[in-house]
């Protein structure tokens, strides 16, 4: 059954647009796959986009620092959503046997911002087909999503946001069957903040430790004393997971190293446990390290606030959703991981969506995993959720 079937929010529009320019959609999402760009380095696929924008007749803009683009289409009065996709790729080498692989060493799309650009660029050229658009439509094609300061704060600097009512995005997840948008209200994922501690003693022999700082066994208690005491501060219910990535200190077997360094993360589902996060961790590597005469010094580095779906934007959301065929919203629990989205959010209300890339036939192949991969039936769903938020509206608010 076609969208025009079940009803097509655009009177025709999307389904038209989509049944004649399938291949060119397709073409985008594998011509950015096989050549991927670093965060901050986007700039083949900024070229990419402002072209295909421009032939479209619309008057695209980069960001200020060079990669990134804004466009606006539709009425310059009144309402104005706005739609974004992330163009960046990851530090990863490609294992997927693709035709179309990454022809750049080390450096591949397998968190599916290919496939975002695409299906924005394609949502683009839809909306450019149609006579008239309800409301006003902002398409921000945004850069840096990988890396910390995000490439949100630099789009909303740029003032991205500013006379936007809501924004909407849709993020890969191949724990979805293709076909299938999965949505929640409230957080869709956590804050997610970084922590370095660098440890410090005088050394000395592991015959006496006694007579020194033992700095392995003060990195231990930290290492467990931290995530432990934090379960038993913090309410459980806000999802909080404290989990270290790297412990580094000595070489021989017979020695008390001098120095020593630890690196972790630090998330939370709850806004307001984030806020509080960075004072609690700083008080309790002091409670832990005090009787341990060990010196230290600890960098926090507080990342994304956690990505917190607007009710409202989520009925619209369901909306353009519902009219792919009766599954297609999906429930989706919330992630531990991190989104830069949730930048947009502290300025507007919005939300994301889940958009399923699983074949429902092969392996879930997880995100960030070298043999990452989409069903490419997934861009035609994409397009039509996301050009469809424009018609569908919401009920009880403006969009």
């Amino acid at each position: 059954m076609t969208q025009a079937e079940i009803g097509d929010p655009s009177g025709g529009v999307i389904d038209t647009w989509l049944a004649t320019h399938r291949d060119q959609l397709v073409g985008w999402r594998r011509h950015i796959h096989a050549h991927p760009e670093l965060s901050r380095q986007e700039v083949a696929t900024t070229e990419l986009v402002m072209a295909e924008l421009t032939a479209l007749g619309l008057a695209p803009r980069r960001l200020p620092l060079g990669t990134g683009v804004v466009c606006d289409l539709g009425p310059s009065t009144g309402q104005r959503i706005a739609l974004r996709a992330d163009m960046d790729a990851l530090p990863i080498t490609e294992h997927t046997g693709l035709a179309f692989s990454s022809t750049v060493d080390g450096v591949s799309h397998s968190c599916g911002h290919d496939a975002h650009t695409a299906i924005l660029l394609g949502t683009a050229a839809a909306l450019a087909s149609a006579p008239e658009l309800p409301v006003g439509v902002r398409l921000v094609f945004q850069p840096a999503e990988e890396v910390m300061p995000g490439g949100a704060l630099d789009a909303v600097a740029a003032g991205v946001t500013e006379g936007v009512s809501r924004i909407y995005a849709l993020h890969c997840d191949p724990r979805l069957p293709v076909g299938s948008v999965g949505l929640r209200e409230g957080a869709l994922t956590s804050a997610a903040d970084h922590i370095e501690l660098q440890l410090r003693s005088p050394g000395g022999h592991t015959s006496r430790p006694h007579l020194t700082g033992d700095l392995v066994y003060a990195m231990g208690a930290v290492i467990t004393g931290l995530p432990g005491i934090l379960s038993r501060r913090i309410d459980p219910r806000s999802g909080t997971v404290m989990a270290w990535g790297a412990a580094h200190a000595g070489n021989a077997p017979n020695a008390i190293p001098q120095e020593g360094m630890l690196r972790g993360t630090v998330r939370t589902g709850e806004h307001g446990t984030w806020a509080d996060m960075e004072p609690l961790v700083r008080s309790v590597i002091g409670e832990i390290l005090a009787p341990l005469r060990v010196s230290y010094d600890l960098s926090y580095f507080r990342g994304v606030p956690p990505v917190v779906n607007d009710p409202l934007a989520v009925e619209v959301l369901a909306a353009s959703v519902a009219t792919l065929g009766p599954t297609a919203v999906a429930d989706t629990p919330q992630s531990p991981g991190g989104e830069d989205f949730s930048w947009y959010l502290e300025q507007v209300p919005g939300a994301m969506g889940r958009l399923g890339v699983w074949n429902d036939l092969g392996p879930q192949l997880d995100l960030h995993q070298p043999t990452f991969d989409i069903d490419e039936r997934a861009l035609d769903v994409g397009v039509r959720t996301l050009a469809g938020v424009v018609f569908v509206g919401s009920p009880g608010a403006p969009t």
